[in-house]
Formats: C-alpha cells, sequence, structure tokens
C-alpha cells in the first residue's frame, strides 16, 4: 500500500494549507525530472518497507495535482513501484489538465494501469469556483469528466466542498443534481475548514471572509446525505459516499490502520506502531528553482489520514539520496495513543468499532440516546444523523 505525493500545482487554491510548489511551464521539464528521479531513488532505498504492505497492493498518486506530470515521468515512478499490478491504482487529476491534455492523456493513465480516477471538482458555481482560485469552470469540469468517461474510465470519483458561507441552499442543490446526473462511481465531500498557513485564513483574520455557522454548515451537510442516499450512493465513511462495491480501497484502509508507505516530499508512512513522515521540501536540486518560482507562503501538507502525525518527539531519518539528505521525523504510538486511534478512525465508518474498545458505561448511555447505534454485526457506530457532530461524540467517549 504505498501514496505517493506530487508537490506541484499551477496555482495555489483559496483555502489549501497543503506542501506544495508553483510549477512554472517554462521549467516544467527540469523540476519534474528531478523529482521523478528522488522519488525512484527513495522507492529503491525504501524497497523493504514497500514489500511489507503487499499484502494490500494500492498505489494512491495525490498531490498536489498529479495531472500536471507527463505521462513519461509517472511511468517512470509507476514502473519503480510495480510487482505484478495493483489491486486499485488511483490519481488525483485537475479538470483543466484532463480538458487541456484531451482523451490521449487518460488512455495514457490507463495505459499504466491507473484505474480510478480522482478528480477536484469541488463545486459547479463559476463565482464559487472564482472564489476558491480554482484553475477550471464548471463548464470545463462537465468537459473534463465527459472526456474522462470517453476514453475510457470506469471508476471515477468526484471531489466536492460544502460548509462555505456563500454557498445558497439553491446552488448547493443544483450542484448535487447534477452531479447525480453524472453518476460517479464516487462522490467525496469535505466541509471547508480554515487553516493558518492558507489565504483563506488571512481573509478571515482580517475581516475579509466570514464563516459559515454550524447550523448553515449543518444544513448543507445533510442535503447531501439525503441527495445521495436518494440517488442510491452507500454513506461509507463521514466524507465518503460510493456506488455499491465501488468504496475506495486504498482510503478504506487507512482507516482500518493498514501499515502504508508515503514516498515523495511530506508524505506520512505507517508501520502499524510507527508513524514517520518525510521533510516537507522538494529535492536539493529543485530548490533553488521552487523558490524563484514561489508566489506564495510555503505550505504546509500532512499526506495521508486527517489523524496522522502530531508531530511529537521528531527522530532525524533520510529522505532523498544526495549529499544533502533532507531530513524527516517519527513518532512511536504508545497502546493507548493506538486504542485511540482506532476509536477515531473507526467511528468515522459505518462499519465502527468492536464494543470492546469503548467504555462499557459511557457507550450505553450513548446507546440509550442515539448516540451510538448497533451495526448487524454488532459493532458500534455513530448513526449518520448524528455523524456531523462525530468529534464531539468522540471526544466524550475517549
Amino acid at each position: 500500500m504505498i501514496y505517493l505525493h506530487v508537490p506541484f500545482c499551477r496555482s495555489f487554491c483559496t483555502y489549501c494549507d497543503f506542501y506544495s510548489e508553483i510549477a512554472c511551464r517554462d521549467r516544467d521539464a527540469q523540476q519534474f525530472q528531478a523529482y521523478a528521479d528522488a522519488v525512484c531513488a527513495e522507492a529503491q532505498r525504501r524497497r523493504g518497507e514497500i514489500d511489507a504492505t503487499r499484502s494490500l497492493n494500492t498505489l494512491y498518486i495525490g498531490g498536489g495535482t498529479p495531472s500536471v506530470l507527463p505521462l513519461a515521468l509517472l511511468r517512470q515512478m509507476a514502473a519503480q513501484l510495480m510487482t505484478g499490478g495493483f489491486i486499485e491504482f488511483t490519481i488525483e487529476v485537475n479538470p483543466e489538465d484532463i480538458v487541456e491534455k484531451g482523451e490521449a492523456y487518460v488512455r495514457g493513465l490507463l495505459s499504466l494501469g491507473v484505474n480510478r480516477i480522482s478528480m477536484g471538482v469541488q463545486s459547479l458555481d463559476d463565482g464559487i469556483l472564482r472564489w476558491m482560485n480554482r484553475r477550471h469552470d464548471a463548464d470545463r469540469a462537465r468537459q473534463a469528466f465527459r472526456i474522462l468517461r470517453e476514453a475510457g474510465a470506469e471508476n471515477i470519483s468526484v471531489d466536492l466542498i460544502f460548509g462555505l458561507s456563500q454557498l445558497s441552499e439553491a446552488v448547493f442543490r443544483q450542484t448535487l443534481d447534477e452531479i447525480v446526473r453524472w453518476r460517479p462511481e464516487h462522490v467525496s465531500a469535505y466541509q471547508l475548514s480554515i487553516e493558518e498557513g492558507s489565504a483563506l485564513g488571512e481573509m478571515v483574520r482580517t475581516g475579509r471572509y466570514t464563516e459559515a455557522s454550524q447550523e448553515q454548515c449543518a444544513a448543507q451537510y445533510r442535503l447531501l446525505c439525503d441527495t445521495l442516499r436518494d440517488a442510491g450512493y452507500v454513506h461509507y465513511e463521514i466524507s465518503n459516499w460510493a456506488l455499491p462495491g465501488r468504496e475506495a480501497v486504498h482510503n478504506s484502509a487507512y482507516w482500518s490502520r493498514h501499515p502504508y508507505v508515503g514516498l515523495g516530499p511530506g508524505a506520512h508512512s505507517f508501520d502499524g506502531t510507527i508513524r514517520s513522515w518525510n521533510a516537507e521540501s522538494l529535492p536539493p536540486a529543485q530548490a533553488a528553482t521552487a523558490a524563484e518560482n514561489r508566489s506564495h507562503p510555503r505550505l504546509r501538507k500532512r499526506e495521508g489520514p486527517a489523524s496522522e502525525g502530531s508531530g511529537r518527539g521528531p527522530a532525524q531519518q533520510d529522505v532523498f539520496s544526495g549529499s544533502s539528505p533532507l531530513r524527516g521525523g517519527k513518532e512511536v504510538l504508545s497502546e493507548k495513543e493506538a486504542k485511540e486511534e482506532k476509536v477515531f478512525l473507526g467511528l468515522r465508518t459505518a462499519r465502527g468499532v468492536t464494543e470492546d474498545l469503548l467504555p462499557p458505561k459511557k457507550a450505553a448511555g450513548m446507546l440509550s440516546d442515539g448516540r451510538l447505534a448497533r451495526t448487524a454485526e454488532g459493532r458500534l457506530r455513530i448513526p449518520e444523523d448524528r455523524w456531523f457532530v462525530s468529534d464531539d461524540i468522540i471526544a466524550d467517549l475517549l
């Protein structure tokens, strides 16, 4: 199980605090090749770790914006990682890249072994897309989805964002109704969060943006849940819906704490006990170029599930080879921390957790007041109508 972080974007989204660097078209070849070579070297060096996670053989290429990379470099990196193919091979794409590069690029991705494509649509309202500083508009998103289908993509996930103060119920309903008509196999929808390192964080600090109220966010989440349920999607995790049998294998493994290896700058890894993370920086060969290109303060990204890496007690480890290796860190989870993580991640899912992980008295009380429910398999979960306040429920349990 491998996560590969591509740290390049053509522009930064308003809300984003992920670690990434601006890719300038006139220097693409230099930047991208140095990155690909560094990833391949890292993969060779960490072959033992990669092989140890092969019991779930998945690859997820995320970012950043992986679709800015040419097929030749994606092929170079995939060849270094492939050993008999992957049961699920996902790549994240931007609609504008798909429209610009066309069906040939998509067919090229599929020829590499990609069998799942995740596209960041976020909204189908042009005003909101401009506010987000997205590169595409609604028509380009529609066109990109058609290109993916016509090129032969049979497993597409669409990303959406809700929880914006300027997002009306009517506009959000229109977006959801159209997405349902597209019939993607998977939908991920995330509530807008205000991150300190983002442009949006600065807008909030200076009074240029007012956050949506909890009531408005809750109403948008209910509309999301109701619309997708009525359309036949299974709500299998707080932020994720799928047509039956199309749940994301790779992402589901994060929530069950399956070991994984993260390659590339900022990526996290987990072996069941130790969580480690790579330095949030490009290989040394690219550092000067990236510094010249940067038009925004360096952004932070933690690759993997949301609960990863607190940064406690960093221990140094090599990330990239070379005369000046970059450094990352690691933490060893205590038995208590591991148990709490099982609860936190498990209760994000419809599958829930085994009863023995929860304090008996608290669990009984929450079962009686509806904050917990018992599944057909006898596990405990948070009901869908309480998922919006799941953090409070989990905090009370822990």
